[in-house]
């Protein structure tokens, strides 16, 4: 994606609101089930249903997992939390309002850190989050398949969220996609969140605004709600700072609403006028008790810390000796960091040559296939195996590409398709020099030409022994003989 460049004489404003549900077994208030794709209604239970007289139970375990975010991101978890009604009239809200907090979230402030750019370009940015709070989904209106009507399956009804709120401190829809996946990062590493997209497990919000540089003053933002990529976050913002601006320039106004993205169209289009606080009328839930946290049980949620993000790719420029950029891509999320680690703990110390393949040809294969790591079909120690033979100068890089084009393939093992291709690398020095002195015999004139000055031949006679050799010969042998041959030594 090109650098994007917000219209001159102008600046965005831009805060995040974002849903993640938690990794429970069961529902905020209810024993239904959490798990996804069954059939509409099947996990739907009388509190769920909202059927008379059944009354919530809050899921410990929900409390848990929200409380180590806002340990996780340095935030106060709250001794005291309540819950509130928030109401408004769907079809997919049996209730009538939806159970969240706003008086007394359980998570307040923090901050996370992101970086945009590469190289001398690369910035750092640190962005506040105002609150995260628990709230209970709503279900699913479903208008295809219907017979010209519309359904309602409420298998999400209840389903636990964290709702993720920032202050609007980023300025460039980069940042605002940078700070989503750091999110995504986080969640994912403390197991809260399995951070699916497609499946509505991590939803993000953008608030957009935009000002006159120089203003102090906060414009009309507009929603754009429930956009389920990174990327499609970033060209909504996009999207949406033209818009905004190309309307003020022309003397019209931004009007608050809430917009839905499309991806087809690469656009946004109104939803509906976007309401205040004081719509949804909130008010305690008379239903729940507050929430009360001691000391000590926050203290050892504290110690389940796993190592983050950013302290895991600090330890990997330290311990392997990595770029910034090269251990924050590795880092970016929890399954490629895992598959990192499985492939140099069989690999040696060269943790160089794991993270360029990790990086190139495993992301390229992926990408290409439209898989994520964790279904990559060359695992770890497939890969790891891989490297050891170029390591040993088995492989060069060159048929250590052919025998990962194999494993994705066919599978199989690295030894036994180097064998059956026959792929193994040449390094004796006798057949190297050879191989050498067969080429030098055949193009005396260039021999000449290059022992009178012409240096730049060398790739020529480098690229005929590597024909000769099928290019199966070690590049760092023939580069060596060569050079004493052609020098006469």
């Amino acid at each position: 994606m090109s650098q994007y460049a917000i219209p001159s004489g102008w600046e965005a404003v831009i805060g995040l609101e974002i849903h993640a549900q938690l990794a429970t077994r069961s529902k905020l208030f209810s024993g239904a089930s959490t798990a996804f794709g069954a059939e509409p209604n099947l996990y739907a239970g009388v509190i769920d249903l909202a059927l008379p007289g059944a009354l919530p139970v809050l899921n410990k375990e929900a409390v848990h997992m929200a409380a180590l975010f806002g340990l996780a991101i340095g935030s106060e978890v709250s001794r005291t939390s309540s819950f509130d009604c928030k109401n408004y009239f769907y079809p997919d809200l049996p209730k009538g309002y939806q159970t969240t907090q706003l008086a007394r979230p359980i998570v307040v402030g923090g901050s996370v850190t992101v970086t945009t750019g590469k190289g001398k370009q690369a910035r750092e940015h640190s962005i506040r989050v105002t609150r995260a709070h628990l709230e209970e989904d709503a279900g699913k209106s479903l208008h295809e398949d219907f017979h010209g009507m519309s359904g309602i399956d409420l298998n999400r009804a209840g389903m636990p969220l964290i709702e993720i709120v920032s202050e609007p401190d980023m300025r460039t829809p980069e940042q605002a996609a940078a700070y989503a996946r750091k999110i995504h990062a986080i969640v994912q590493y403390l197991g809260i969140c399995d951070g699916n997209m497609q499946e509505g497990s991590f939803r993000v919000d953008a608030n957009v605004s935009v000002r006159p540089v120089g203003d102090e003053a906060l414009g009309t933002r507009t929603e754009v709600k429930n956009v389920n990529s990174f990327r499609f976050l970033q060209r909504a913002i996009e999207f949406e700072i033209e818009r905004q601006v190309d309307l003020l320039e022309t003397g019209g106004e931004v009007v608050q609403a809430t917009r839905l993205y499309d991806p087809d169209r690469d656009e946004t289009r109104l939803m509906r006028t976007k309401e205040d606080a004081d719509d949804y009328r909130y008010f305690p839930c008379p239903d729940l008790l507050p929430v009360v946290l001691d000391e000590a049980t926050i203290e050892s949620w504290r110690a389940e810390l796993p190592e983050l993000p950013d302290a895991k790719a600090a330890r990997y420029q330290a311990e392997f000796d990595l770029s910034a950029y090269d251990a924050g891509v590795l880092t970016a999320n929890r399954a490629t960091a895992e598959y990192f680690e499985a492939v140099i703990a069989r690999a040696g110390s060269d943790a160089k040559l794991a993270a360029n393949w990790v990086m190139g040809e495993v992301a390229a294969l992926l990408n290409r296939l439209e898989m994520e790591i964790d279904e990559c079909p060359v695992s770890a120690d497939q890969l790891a195996d891989l490297l050891e033979r170029i390591g040993d100068g088995t492989l060069s890089n060159k048929l250590g590409r052919e025998v990962f084009e194999a494993l994705a393939e066919e599978g199989g093992a690295v030894d036994e398709i180097i064998e059956a291709r026959g792929l193994k690398q040449i390094s004796d020095p006798a057949a190297i020099e050879s191989m050498v002195d067969e080429v030098m015999a055949a193009n005396q004139g260039q021999v000449e030409a290059y022992r009178g000055g012409q240096d730049r031949l060398f790739g020529f006679f480098v690229g005929q022994v590597m024909k000769a050799a099928k290019g199966k010969a070690n590049p760092q042998a023939v580069n060596e003989v060569l050079k004493r041959r052609l020098d006469g030594e």
